[in-house]
């Protein structure tokens, strides 16, 4: 084991009370623990690692509500789950998958050091043309999402009509693009002038309509006619537009509804009945669903973004303190591509 130039402490946030709506100040509580005490913790068999970047993702106000769900919601008391990039800083004398300085991500919470069972490490190497935070983006959770979202879900066509909701977040650019990259007309919504000037001049969707414009109906039935696939990161009231713009056998994949996460009583769609009439399909889906293929995912992004094919872009916050204010800004808008907060001093990534 070897730990030199760390740090005497660290600090780290725990789940101190379930919020009704959006994230309060008393929502975590922020600690500052010993770290001589996490190392004698270890075991030998465990890693010791910095974190260096944690995700943050729509996904978590679902993990605070105390209800049945794909995975358990984060216990009162708990760290805060996230997923996480992070350096192997220790290793028990155990160890032989690992070495000081690898790259290593998972699901290590808000915390600026965590001990972890070397078996099952995922160590990373990223491809020619990549970097370690595309693990958080493009050929992450992210990446995948989108390409078995679109694809398995969606089962887009080339020629086909795709609306993508929160088309400028992390996963709603990477759908934008993999639908340019296979031939269909790409409708992209998001809530800037900005984002949509970006998604039409750097990603190439062939419309970007602001949905906080005052004319976004008009402009939308205008630009889409009727839909082939949609793709909905929102729910809510987009998603009953889109309801209502269907083709015969279109298809819905339902990813998120980020729109509704923060609401006491989420709104219920209305224009369903059109499911009937069109012949066509909603469907929710999760990416964990698609575990055994990350593989084959993962090396037809990788080859894309090789290519030049996809592009990406980082909202890039710094520091464990803001956390919490960083997740309610996702709510809001404020990121355009993926939000990650860096956590430790560490270099920044080329981004």
């Amino acid at each position: 084991m070897a730990t030199s130039n760390l740090p005497t402490s660290y600090s780290r946030y725990t789940l101190q009370e379930r919020p009704e709506a959006y994230i309060t100040p008393t929502t975590f509580k922020y600690e500052t623990l010993s770290l001589e005490e996490l190392k004698s913790s270890m075991k030998d068999t465990d890693v010791l690692v910095q974190v260096d970047y944690i995700s943050l993702d729509p996904a978590m106000r679902g993990w605070l509500r105390d209800q049945r769900s794909y995975i358990a919601p984060v216990a009162i008391g708990e760290v805060m789950r996230a997923g996480a990039l992070g350096t192997v800083v220790a290793i028990g004398s155990q160890v032989d998958n690992a070495k000081i300085g690898d790259i290593v991500t998972g699901y290590y919470g808000w915390s600026e050091f965590v001990c972890v069972p070397a078996k099952g490490l995922t160590i990373l190497n990223p491809p020619p043309g990549a970097t370690e935070l595309d693990f958080m983006g493009v050929l992450g959770m992210t990446g995948l999402t989108a390409y078995f979202g679109l694809f398995d879900v969606g089962q887009l066509k080339a020629g086909e009509t795709l609306v993508v909701s929160g088309a400028a977040g992390a996963t709603g650019s990477v759908v934008c693009q993999l639908g340019k990259i296979v031939g269909a007309k790409v409708i992209a919504i998001a809530g800037s002038d900005d984002k949509c000037k970006w998604l039409e001049e750097e990603l190439g969707v062939d419309k970007a309509i602001n949905y906080k414009s005052p004319n976004f109906v008009r402009d939308f039935k205008d630009s889409v006619g009727y839909l082939d696939v949609y793709f909905d990161n929102v729910g809510g009231e987009i998603l009953d537009l889109c309801l209502s713009r269907l083709n015969k056998n279109a298809r819905i994949a339902l990813c998120g509804a980020i729109s509704e996460y923060n609401q006491a009583k989420p709104r219920g769609i209305q224009n369903y009945l059109t499911l009937i009439g069109q012949r066509a399909k909603i469907q929710g889906f999760l990416v964990m669903d698609y575990a055994a293929r990350f593989g084959e995912g993962q090396a037809k992004l990788g080859e894309w973004l090789a290519a030049g094919k996809l592009q990406r872009r980082f909202h890039l916050e710094n520091g464990l303190k803001d956390t919490p204010q960083y997740l309610n800004e996702l709510f809001n808008g404020k990121n355009t591509g993926k939000m990650i907060v860096q956590v430790s001093a560490k270099p920044a990534s080329r981004l």
